[in-house]
């Protein structure tokens, strides 16, 4: 078992015209500093890893200060214990993987060891690739590579930074189930420096969103990823979406599905790999919702959820984004104005959130960690 997940950080720090002003608490098992390009998170990740020094703050990891500018605390990088994966691998090229590896495994001594090496290699599907040198692997082995060797330090944190963004579309979405099964298997600490939704989706227990070198919120991740107010700060036009948590009830293989529970209510999925009772988080874009005053039962879609009309908001042009509580979860659907206004939409109302099933393909669907 890693080690705990509790980490504070206060940082401020000055570099050229960029001024990092930032403050938060995390207890979640993945913490994703998540923002535009530019907004401060790899310096952020970086203060935290002990690469960067901070100007002024405090860094501490569960409880035990690395970072302590009132107290004269600077704990050196190579002392802190934490992993760090950055975007190109970094891999020595003139040794093999299993050298590579090995080297991670000598960084950990006189560490508590709880990653072994033969552990590693199978969880990450790299024993093949044991005897080969970095340049004859392609992006998303590196990768797989780098994330073996800073396991295999025994690491009280993981920090990846940006991991995936070298990588093709392809070759992200290889990545990211070992990522998860990283994560659930050593339950080691992780900070995830990322600006693409999906990745911190289906990896993510608590959000930090940064902006223009300050946290603007920090939460987790169905919290943050389910207020409109904040859509503005990703620095792109960010799709209005609907994070929330779910749990498998029953598969049906004759018709390719699953069925979840969300809420009160019951949906259906594609198919799930996962048995009855494992909990998932799930990702329904507004566009793909539509509402209803009444529950319509002579039609294709399968996910009709009842609640109550809990925010309507405007936005640029003929749309206005409309929050729905079914249940605790919030679902928001992308309707125009024009249809709030002919249904009479009001705070408090009844009103059904129609879903396709074919809009929860299993790109938006991750299991949640281990409780």
């Amino acid at each position: 078992m890693a080690p705990g997940s509790r980490l504070e950080v206060e940082v401020r720090r000055r570099q050229g015209a960029f001024d990092l002003d930032v403050a938060f608490a995390s207890e979640g098992s993945v913490t994703a500093l998540f923002g535009p390009s530019g907004a401060g998170k790899s310096s952020i990740a970086n203060a935290i890893a002990g690469i960067a020094r901070p100007d002024a703050g405090r860094i501490v990891i569960d409880g035990t200060p690395y970072f302590d500018s009132s107290r004269g605390v600077d704990v050196p990088a190579h002392r802190r214990g934490i992993g760090y994966v950055f975007q190109d691998a970094r891999l020595f090229p003139h040794l093999t993987v299993e050298e590579n590896l090995r080297f991670g495994l000598e960084r950990a001594r006189g560490r508590g060891a709880y990653a072994p090496f033969d552990a590693v290699v199978s969880l990450l599907a790299i024993g093949p690739l044991l005897a080969r040198k970095p340049r004859g692997l392609s992006g998303g082995e590196r990768q797989r590579v780098a994330l073996g060797r800073a396991l295999l330090g025994q690491p009280r944190l993981l920090v990846l930074d940006e991991p995936l963004a070298s990588l093709d579309a392809g070759h992200r979405g290889e990545i990211l189930p070992y990522l998860t099964s990283l994560r659930d298997a050593y339950s080691v600490p992780m900070v995830y420096v990322s600006h693409t939704i999906d990745e911190v989706v289906r990896l993510a227990t608590h959000v930090v969103l940064v902006a223009q070198g300050r946290v603007v919120a920090s939460g987790p991740v169905h919290e943050i990823f389910s207020r409109a107010d904040l859509r503005m700060h990703t620095g792109r036009r960010f799709e209005a979406s609907s994070i929330v948590d779910a749990v498998v009830v029953a598969h049906r293989p004759q018709w390719h599905l699953t069925e979840v529970k969300l809420g009160a209510a019951t949906i259906s999925v594609p198919a799930i790999d996962a048995p009855p009772g494992t909990r998932l988080r799930l990702r329904i874009r507004a566009r793909e919702v539509a509402l209803a005053h009444s529950e319509p039962l002579d039609t294709s879609i399968g996910g009709r959820l009842p609640g109550r009309v809990a925010e309507i908001v405007p936005r640029d042009g003929p749309y206005a984004e409309v929050g729905v509580d079914v249940g605790g979860a919030s679902v928001w659907a992308l309707v125009t104005r024009q249809s709030v206004e002919r249904m009479q939409l009001s705070v408090g109302m009844p009103i059904w959130c129609l879903i396709k099933t074919v809009a929860l393909d299993n790109r938006l669907v991750s299991p949640l960690p281990p409780s």
